[in-house]
């Protein structure tokens, strides 16, 4: 008996020694985990047979709390155990292996899908750190479509408080692949795309920065998250994060020697990467693969790998399609400030009865009224105002802490008319909180900023975070300040209030579990267009990295690209077509989506605009009809309350033909297409205003030929016939 149990103990010993396997449901993935010769765990993922993830290293570099010990040769030996005691990296033995598997369906509050299938099986890994008698779990789960992996830190008396110099998570390349890549920044993901092959980031990282009201570049080949990567033989790879919750944000910075991806956590104003209490967890890492691009778009593992929703009752969360007093500004038509009399101003202390009112601000009760009437003639749910507030006068760039008050209107802004009028319209006014990144001034501020929303019939707000953090020497990506994003959403859901976060940390699936977060910007959105415009291909992109976390404010809808005519001092140009920007409707998913330009500009183009009024913001089913990252895609989507289905498109920089099968329609059925498309001249810098719209009949076995312009797209309206 004795002997069975030695002969069992050592098979144990050997199978953890030479690692752990885990298959993903469908068998096309296995994950191999094994400690190295010196205690370190790695891991490697292979897909279909072919290895996509090398062997890499994981684990943590902690901070020592008495550094000195190090240089101290009187105290070697103190040294030493102080040594010891920041390594999360090696020395490690396998304690404990668990597995399971996990299946389930779960319906999203508001989403592309009506259901969504959470299938993966799980490995949990115990190791036990020797020297230091501590112990961490790292879980893996396999999906088919790809892994997601974090670390656990279990209640123990030898790790309690501790603090991440560095995570040293790795994703080691098997080849010199293709990215699409942003610099890697601790401030800002407003940046434009550059393509290129892993080895080249280093050569061109200094052209892909471009100026941004906030940034701090770390490395010059560190990249942000979702990466996405192809490589020669057509394996595509997005590497990410997912429930990104009380840490910091995660950066890539690459060794391009050995085309070896290093995780590079946020600091704070330190250099501390994380300040960490046990029991908890980490995010997950996040890699999708697949042979078929279109995979990697319908991917829901991000958000599978996020906790169910907390709130309870969620029937006040509902998609919206707006307007708004926004772009006018944007484009320096209009202004957010109330005077030019003021060179500075202090909320409780400026009088603005004294002065006088500038011609161009554009939160004026006349012309709010303007857009809430055109709202409702035209079936729009709710109309965003920016600019209502006391303090626009000197709000950016001061460093300022009290800088607004979130309750205070400007005198020409008459709060209770204006939401009265909207009600008798059936309109709904959306809040505006510039917070100028004061995060503790808006913190104090807070509770009586949403209980002022509530008094006055607002129900969704959009926030922002333009400039440095104040207080200065924090980052928009900190822990720190990815936990006021956090802390501003759960406090909205006591309000019932809906989040639409500007400038914030990118999303990694945390609206499943708080879904009145409807929306974030985080990314080079339809704004830059009047700041001297993004790449033709910059829309072909975003869905295979932004979007991977969750929806973008992308706020679309552009017809007058030439910006000189809306303000003639500016003389951007937008990198489009109107078919352009009737397609992002669908490739954008968002349950946020506003018809972002002027109302003059939508009353040129009355039948264009059609499509903007009829393509809803909610759905029950999507598929993904062809794509190819900095290039195309487009998209299906069913309406989430009729039978009727919309198609999207969006062009990179080539002209390009393509066969449109629609066997995803019910059979049986006919329908009738109306199709928005660029004309045979149109071209985003030379004829972007060039559009035909045709209709015709179709059913599940009709094809449809089409065209799109360089920079341009097409959208389709697919309804049935009662």
């Amino acid at each position: 008996m004795i002997n069975k149990i030695l002969n069992l103990s050592l098979i144990l010993l050997v199978t953890f020694s030479f690692g752990q396997q885990l298959k993903s449901p469908n068998g096309n993935f296995t994950m191999e985990f094994a400690l190295s010769n010196d205690g370190t765990p790695t891991y490697q993922l292979i897909y279909k047979g072919k290895q996509v993830i090398k062997t890499s290293k994981l684990g943590f570099e902690l901070k020592s709390k008495n550094m000195d010990l190090e240089f101290d040769s009187q105290k070697s030996v103190e040294a030493e155990k102080a040594k010891a005691l920041t390594n999360l990296q090696s020395g490690f033995k396998i304690s404990d292996v668990k597995n399971a598997t996990f299946d389930e369906s779960w319906r999203p509050v508001w989403g592309e899908v009506s259901q969504i299938r959470n299938h993966y099986n799980e490995m949990a890994v115990t190791l036990h750190h020797e020297k230091t008698d501590r112990k961490i779990v790292i879980r893996f789960r396999l999906f088919d479509d790809g892994l997601g992996f974090r670390y656990e830190f279990p209640e123990q008396k030898n790790l309690t408080y501790f603090v991440i110099k560095e995570e040293k998570t790795q994703f080691a390349m098997t080849g010199d692949h293709t990215a699409w890549w942003l610099p890697g920044d601790y401030d800002t993901q407003e940046y434009d795309y550059t393509e290129s092959k892993l080895s080249e980031i280093r050569g061109l990282f200094d052209t892909a920065v471009t100026s941004n009201a906030s940034q701090k570049q770390f490395s010059k080949t560190g990249v942000q998250t979702a990466l996405m990567m192809k490589s020669t033989d057509g394996i595509y790879i997005n590497l990410h994060e997912a429930a990104l919750i009380n840490y910091s944000c995660l950066s890539l910075e690459l060794d391009d020697k050995n085309l070896i991806f290093n995780a590079h956590l946020t600091p704070d104003a330190l250099g501390d990467k994380g300040y960490i209490q046990a029991p908890t967890t980490t995010p997950w890492r996040t890699i999708i693969v697949s042979d078929d691009a279109r995979d990697i778009l319908a991917s829901k593992m991000t958000y599978n790998l996020n906790e169910p929703s907390k709130i309870d009752d969620t029937s006040w969360i509902k998609p919206v399609k707006y307007v708004g007093v926004w772009w006018e500004m944007i484009t320096g038509k209009s202004h957010w400030a109330y005077t030019t009399d003021f060179s500075t101003v202090q909320l409780g202390v400026t009088d603005y009865s004294k002065a006088k009112q500038s011609p161009i601000h554009g939160a004026n009760n006349k012309h709010v009224r303007d857009y809430i009437d055109f709202a409702a003639k035209h079936g729009f749910h709710a109309v965003l105002v920016e600019g209502w507030n006391e303090g626009w006068e000197d709000w950016f760039g001061n460093h300022k802490d009290y800088v607004f008050d979130f309750v205070t209107p400007y005198p020409d802004f008459d709060v209770k008319d204006l939401n009265a009028y909207a009600k008798s319209k059936g309109v709904e006014l959306i809040m505006h909180h510039e917070t100028s990144s004061s995060v503790r001034n808006y913190e104090r501020h807070m509770d009586k900023a949403y209980q002022f929303m509530k008094d006055n019939g607002y129900n969704a707000v959009k926030s922002g975070y333009v400039g440095d953090i104040v207080p200065l020497g924090d980052f928009h990506y900190s822990q720190n300040t990815v936990n006021h994003y956090q802390f501003a959403i759960e406090k909205a859901a006591e309000y019932q209030i809906m989040v639409n976060a500007h400038e914030a940390v990118r999303p990694t699936g945390v609206a499943r579990t708080w879904p009145n977060l409807i929306g974030n910007e985080s990314a080079r959105g339809t704004e830059f267009q009047a700041f001297g415009g993004s790449k033709p291909n910059h829309t072909t992109i975003l869905p295979f990295t932004r979007l991977i976390g969750g929806p973008m404010d992308y706020t679309p809808g552009i017809f007058e690209m030439h910006i000189e005519k809306v303000n003639p001092d500016n003389k951007s140009h937008g990198n489009f077509t109107i078919a352009n920007q009737l397609g992002l409707y669908l490739t954008m998913y968002s349950p946020l989506q506003m018809a972002a330009d002027l109302i003059e500009n939508y009353d040129r183009f009355p039948d264009a605009f059609q499509f903007i009024k009829d393509v809803p913001v909610d759905w029950q089913d999507s598929k993904y009809l062809e794509a190819e990252p900095g290039k195309y895609l487009t998209v299906a989507r069913k309406d989430k309350n009729s039978s009727n289905w919309f198609v999207g498109n969006s062009n990179g920089v080539d002209k390009r033909s393509t066969k449109i099968k629609l066997d995803f329609l019910d059979k049986g059925k006919k329908y009738e297409a109306t199709i928005y498309a660029d004309a045979k001249d149109a071209h985003y810098k030379t004829n972007p205003q060039a559009y035909v719209i045709s209709k015709q009949t179709v059913t599940s076995k009709s094809e449809l030929n089409l065209n799109s312009a360089p920079g341009g797209g097409f959208a389709i309206s697919i309804i049935e016939k009662k």
